[in-house]
């Protein structure tokens, strides 16, 4: 009888092993905690305006609006600047940015009102918001480029989303210059 019990008890522990394994694995992946780590700066430069007499030449940027960014799920500090380009376009510019790394940061622009603490924390994509793509980096200076069709009357906010847990890493209230 004895004998019996080890051998099926041999079968189980394997299977809860297996189990295991593969829900760390799962884990690993959905939560990418290796990312609190590692560090992504990118320095990227005012968009340059083509034709002008200095390389790198900013002659004609005009700034529309601004913002500091606070604090919500994650550290997160920096400031935002709206800029129009002597072309028409617009670009959203991350100045200072410091935050932790996540997993599927965006950056959005969003009509919810900026509030501190936990109140802020899931409120971005609750009414109308637009994404204008992934954060490249979570340190340093950053470019986003604002499509045409967006109305920045109508946005009022920047959040750094973190779309696979719906929260805010840390958000800026958009002043008009």
């Amino acid at each position: 009888m004895g004998r019996v019990r080890r051998v099926l008890r041999k079968p189980a522990v394997i299977g809860v092993l297996i189990v295991g394994a593969l829900a760390l694995a799962a884990g690993l992946v959905w939560f990418q905690p290796w990312k609190l780590w590692v560090n992504e700066t990118v320095r990227e430069s005012v968009p340059a305006v083509t034709g002008s007499a200095r390389p790198g030449g900013t002659e004609g940027v005009r700034t529309l609006a601004t913002g500091r960014l606070i604090s919500h799920e994650h550290h997160t500090s920096g400031s935002v600047r709206v800029l129009r380009l002597p072309d028409g376009s617009r670009t959203l510019r991350l100045e200072n940015l410091d935050t932790s790394n996540g997993p599927e940061l965006k950056v959005l622009l969003s009509d919810a009102p900026v509030k501190p603490g936990q109140d802020g924390w899931h409120v971005f994509d609750d009414g109308a918001h637009r994404s204008l793509g992934s954060l490249k980096g979570n340190k340093g200076d950053q470019n986003y480029s604002v499509p045409a069709d967006v109305d920045l009357s109508r946005y009022t906010s920047v959040s750094i989303w973190c779309d696979r847990f719906d929260v805010s890493f840390g958000a800026a209230a958009l002043k008009p210059a």
